[in-house]
């Protein structure tokens, strides 16, 4: 990843900025593996208001070039769980594909509190992203290879929690 990109926790004024990026990001990359009407109900569910919620029930991080944001990532609770945490909302700005963008997300995220304090984290992997996130240690959720629902996998990580 290039040296000047930085990594900062999401502030509310980074909602509108976040969604835009993630439905572009969806609507370019992710349209090869799912139709329009599965994209448009991904980015409708991606508000500014939906972030802002979401980032406020974890911790959700902003990668930027400069000022412009070119990825995010949240992880939380499972759930409620002090065991189990989730990752969501991980997208990188379809120009900055393939920088290391997204193993630093992933990196970030792994050092975060949610995820040193859980034994168990389960991520929803799109089919355009599910091999990327099996390179970062993640595996089917009980072996399973099959979408739930017809559009995500669900993969896990095992560690032990630090005390």
């Amino acid at each position: 990843m290039n040296e000047s990109y930085t990594i900062r926790r999401f502030q509310p004024t980074d909602a509108a900025e976040v969604s835009n990026m993630i439905a572009d990001t969806l609507r370019i990359v992710n349209s090869k593996d799912y139709t329009e009407a599965q994209i448009a109900h991904i980015v409708a569910a991606m508000s500014p208001e939906t972030l802002t919620t979401r980032a406020a029930e974890g911790h959700m991080y902003v990668v930027l070039d400069g000022r412009k944001i070119i990825g995010v990532g949240d992880i939380a609770g499972y759930w409620g769980s002090t065991t189990e945490s989730i990752l969501l909302t991980i997208f990188v700005h379809h120009d900055y594909h393939g920088q290391g963008i997204g193993r630093r997300i992933i990196e970030t995220l792994e050092q975060d509190e949610y995820f040193l304090r859980a034994s168990r984290i389960e991520i929803p992997a799109s089919i355009t992203a599910v091999e990327f996130y099996r390179k970062m240690g993640y595996d089917y959720k009980n072996g399973v290879r099959e979408l739930d629902e017809g559009t995500m996998y669900r993969l896990e990580k095992f560690r032990t929690p630090n005390p």
